[in-house]
């Protein structure tokens, strides 16, 4: 049975003055998780805050340790790229 996993990242851009420098985050992280990571991902929540951003990262796999993985490396990388600005991960299941 596939596994289908979430992963949900709450950004708190405290250097964002302006929803442009917001976008230009959350835009590099986005395409640095997608290309190295083969995941999709979108913003969810905030998106009219400038200092505020929640993402949602997915992934398929018919093995859920692999998709497990592979949601841990994509919140480990998020982590090393925006450092302090990432406040919260969770990580779900698609039944």
């Amino acid at each position: 049975m596939p596994a289908i996993g979430v992963l949900t990242l709450e950004l708190r851009i405290e250097h964002a003055h302006s929803l442009k420098d917001k976008r230009h985050v959350v835009k590099s992280l986005k395409e640095r998780l997608r290309n190295r990571h083969n995941i999709s991902i979108a913003e969810i929540d905030h998106q009219d805050l400038w200092q505020r951003a929640v993402l949602a990262a997915v992934t398929v796999s018919g093995d859920r340790s692999r998709a497990e993985q592979v949601l841990q490396a994509v919140e480990h990388d998020a982590a090393a790229q925006v450092g302090d600005c990432l406040v919260g991960a969770q990580m779900e299941w698609v039944e």
